[in-house]
C-alpha cells in the first residue's frame, strides 16, 4: 500500500470535477412588463400634473403684443397728424393758386349747397370742413348770391371774404300771363329790353336758329306735323326773375325748364289715361282760352271731351267746335287764326283771310279730333284740367257752354247744355242772342 504526503497535515479536499464547457445559447431580453391602464386620477389630481408638467417645460418665446399696439398707436397718430396737417393747409391756403373761376351762387343758397359747389369745381377739398368753418366761424350771413371769382388754393377766410363781395348781376322781372301765345311771349321779351325782335326769340324757342333743346323729354316728343310753331304751348306762363345780360337761349331754356318741373308728375296720369303730353297741352290751350276762370275749368273741359269722344251721332266727327280755333273772322271773337298777335304776325288780317292750309290744320268746326297744335301757352290748371275733366258733367252729358256778356248782369257767368236747344236759351240769357 502507498501512502501520499503532503506538508499540510489535513489531507486536501479532492476536486471536484470541472463540468464540459457549454455552448452559450444568445441572451433573450427579457420579457418587458404589461403596462397596466393607468387608474383615471380624479381632476384636481390631473389639474396639478398638468401644471407640474407645464412648469417643467420650456417657456416658449411669444410675439410681442405690446409693441404690436404701440405701433399701431403711432400709425395712427402719425396718420391723424397727417390728416390734421392737411386741414390746416387747406384752412390757411396752399400758397400756389390756381386759375381764376367764376362761380354762381344762386339766391336763398344754404352754406352746404354753396360748400359742395366749390368742392365740385375744386376750389376746395373738404365741403364739410368749409361748411363747419363758416358756421363755426358766425361768417355765414356774410355770404352773398351773384357771381364771384375765387381760386384753388385759396385760404378759407379769402374764399368767404370773395363771397361776401356784393356783385349782384342786375336782372329784370318777367310777367307772362297764362294764354299768352308765343309770339306774345316773344313780343314780352322785345319790351323788356332782353331780346332785339319778335324773330330772334321766336327763331331760338322753335329751334330753327340751330338752338337745341333735347335735354327735355317733351321737346324731343313733339311731333313735325306742320303745325304753325314747335314752342307754342310750352313756354310757360309764369313770373320770372331773369339776369337782364344773357343771351336768347337762357331766356327760353328758363321757360322750357319751368314747364318740364311743373309737368313732371303728371307722366303717370298720362299713360293711365292713353293720351299724350303734346295732346294734353293742346286742349288745355283751348280750355284755358275758352274757360277764362280756373273755377270753370274742369267742367269745359269735360264739355271738350264730349264732343271729341262722345258715341252721340251729333257728335260723331268729334269736333271740338272751338271759335278760339276756326275759319269765323270776327274781330269780337278772340281768334288764333284771325286777330291774335299769331294771325298779326303771319299776316293774315292784311291778306283778308286765312290760308286754306292753315285752316286744313287748326279749324275746330272743320277737322276732327284736336288741332295740329295748341293755341297758346296754357297754365298749370288748365293742364291738371285737360287731363281730369268733371266726371259728373261728362256722365250727364254737356255739350255746350257759353258766358255771360260784359255788358249785361250776368257777366262772366257759366251757363252749360246737354243740347243745341238748352244752349241757344243759355245764349240769350247770357245777352248774346236776341
Amino acid at each position: 500500500m502507498r501512502i501520499n504526503r503532503s506538508n499540510s497535515e489535513q489531507p486536501a479536499a479532492p476536486q471536484a470535477p470541472q463540468p464540459a464547457p457549454r455552448r452559450e445559447a444568445p441572451q433573450q431580453e427579457p420579457p418587458r412588463p404589461k403596462k397596466e391602464k393607468p387608474k383615471k386620477k380624479p381632476k384636481q389630481e390631473e389639474y396639478d400634473e398638468y401644471e407640474d408638467d407645464e412648469e417643467d417645460e420650456e417657456p416658449k418665446r411669444r410675439f410681442p403684443v405690446g409693441c404690436l399696439i404701440v405701433i399701431i398707436l403711432l400709425a395712427l397718430v402719425g396718420f391723424g397728424g397727417y390728416k390734421v396737417s392737411q386741414f390746416y393747409a387747406e384752412l390757411d391756403g396752399q400758397g400756389t393758386l390756381g386759375t381764376v373761376q367764376t362761380i354762381t351762387v344762386p339766391e336763398g343758397s344754404s352754406v352746404a349747397s354753396i360748400a359742395t359747389q366749390l368742392k365740385d369745381a375744386g376750389v376746395i377739398k373738404y365741403d364739410w370742413l368749409f361748411k363747419q368753418y363758416v358756421k363755426y366761424s358766425g361768417k355765414a350771413d356774410a355770404i352773398q348770391y351773384g357771381d364771384f371769382e375765387v381760386q384753388s388754393g385759396m385760404a378759407y377766410n379769402d374764399i368767404i371774404k370773395a363771397l361776401s363781395v356784393v356783385t349782384r348781376r342786375p336782372t329784370v322781372n318777367v310777367t307772362i300771363p297764362e294764354g299768352t301765345t308765343a309770339v306774345g311771349v316773344a313780343q314780352i321779351f322785345v319790351d323788356a329790353g332782353l331780346v332785339d325782335d319778335v324773330d330772334t326769340f321766336l327763331g331760338c324757342a322753335n329751334g330753327t336758329d340751330g338752338s337745341d333743346f333735347s335735354q327735355y323729354d317733351f321737346w324731343n316728343a313733339i311731333p313735325d306735323n306742320d303745325r304753325l310753331m314747335k314752342c307754342e304751348g310750352y313756354l310757360f306762363p309764369d313770373t320770372y326773375n331773369l339776369y337782364a345780360d344773357e343771351d336768347v337761349y337762357y331766356y327760353v331754356d328758363q321757360l322750357y325748364n319751368e314747364f318740364a318741373n311743373k309737368t313732371a308728375g303728371l307722366a303717370d296720369t298720362i299713360a293711365e289715361k292713353g293720351t299724350s303730353l303734346d295732346d294734353v297741352v293742346k286742349l288745355a290751350s283751348f280750355i284755358q282760352e275758352e274757360a277764362g276762370l280756373e273755377s270753370e275749368d274742369a267742367k269745359v273741359s269735360a264739355c271738350f271731351h264730349n264732343r271729341l269722344e262722345s258715341s252721340d251721332p251729333l257728335w260723331a266727327e268729334h269736333k271740338l267746335e272751338s271759335n278760339a280755333s276756326s275759319y269765323i273772322m270776327r274781330d269780337s271773337e278772340n281768334n288764333y287764326l284771325w286777330n291774335s298777335p299769331t294771325a298779326e304776325y303771319f299776316g293774315w288780317p292784311e291778306a283778308g283771310a286765312i290760308p286754306d292750309d292753315v285752316l286744313a290744320l287748326y279749324d275746330t268746326y272743320a277737322i276732327s279730333g284736336l288741332p295740329a297744335g295748341p293755341i297758346s301757352n296754357p297754365g298749370y290748371a288748365a293742364i291738371e284740367a285737360a287731363l281730369n275733366p268733371d266726371q259728373e258733367y261728362i256722365n250727364e252729358g254737356y255739350y255746350f257752354f257759353v258766358t255771360g256778356h260784359p255788358d249785361t248782369d250776368v257777366a262772366g257767368q257759366y251757363f252749360y247744355a246737354k243740347t243745341a236747344d238748352e244752349h241757344y236759351q243759355n245764349c240769350v240769357k247770357a245777352g248774346w242772342a236776341p
